[in-house]
C-alpha cells in the first residue's frame, strides 16, 4: 500500500460508514461513477474538478479524499482537481482536519494565498492546493465533470464553460461553525463524510 499508513487506518474506518449512506445520497454519488466509467470505456482519462464557491473547503476536501481513495482501491485513469467561483485561500481549519487524517500538508509558497504541497504517502506524486478558479491552472479546460460540492456554487454557476458533465453533491459548510466551540468538530465531520462518500464512489468503481 503506497498510502501512508494514518491514511490507510483512518480509511478503514471510514469505511465502516459506507452501508449508512443513504439510498437516495448513493444516487447521486452514483452519478460520478457513471462518467468516469464512460470516460475509461472509450480508452479516456476522466477528469473530476470538485467545485465550491471560495474553494477553501469542501472542493479541496473531495478532491484529496478522491485522489486518496483512487489510490487505496487502485483505481486509474481517473484525474482529480478543485476549484471555485471565486479566489481565497486553503482554509486552515480544513487542512488541520486532512492533516489529523493522515495527509502531509506543508507550505510550498507563502502568501495570502499560500499554495500548499500535499502528499498522500512517500512513493505517490504530491498534490499542489491553493484556492483558484475552476478554469484556471492546472485545472483542464474542458472534457472533465464539474462535480458541484456545495449548493451556492450550483445555483450561482449554471453554466460550467468546458464540462461535459454535471454532478451535484452539495456539502454542509463547516464555515457555519468558525469561532464557536463546535469549530473543530464540524471540519472533522465533514471531512469523514466525504471521506466515506468518496471511498463509497471509488469502491463501485474498483468492483466494476
Amino acid at each position: 500500500m503506497q498510502l501512508y499508513p494514518a491514511i490507510v487506518a483512518y480509511i478503514q474506518t471510514a469505511e465502516k460508514g459506507i452501508a449508512a449512506i443513504p439510498a437516495e445520497r448513493k444516487t447521486q454519488l452514483d452519478s460520478i461513477t457513471t462518467y468516469v466509467k464512460q470516460k475509461i470505456n472509450k480508452g479516456q482519462i476522466a477528469n473530476l474538478i470538485f467545485i465550491c464557491t471560495h474553494n477553501s473547503r469542501r472542493s479541496h476536501t473531495a478532491q484529496l479524499w478522491a485522489a486518496a481513495a483512487a489510490a487505496y482501491y487502485g483505481v486509474d485513469g481517473v484525474a482529480n482537481y478543485s476549484g471555485g467561483t471565486e479566489i481565497t485561500a486553503f482554509n486552515l481549519s480544513a487542512i488541520k482536519a486532512l492533516t489529523d487524517a493522515g495527509f502531509s500538508i506543508e507550505v510550498a509558497t507563502p502568501g495570502k494565498n499560500p499554495v500548499f504541497e500535499v502528499k498522500l504517502g512517500n512513493n505517490l506524486p504530491a498534490i499542489p492546493a491553493f484556492s483558484k478558479k475552476y478554469m484556471d491552472e492546472p485545472n483542464p479546460a474542458k472534457d472533465f465533470a464539474a462535480v458541484m460540492t456545495c449548493s451556492h456554487a450550483d445555483e450561482s454557476c449554471p453554466f460550467v464553460a468546458g464540462a461535459d458533465g454535471r454532478i451535484a453533491i452539495p456539502y454542509e459548510d463547516p464555515k457555519a461553525f468558525d469561532g464557536t466551540p463546535r469549530q473543530d468538530a464540524a471540519y472533522k465531520e465533514r471531512c469523514l463524510q466525504i471521506a466515506t462518500e468518496m471511498l463509497y464512489v471509488f469502491g463501485q468503481l474498483k468492483k466494476n
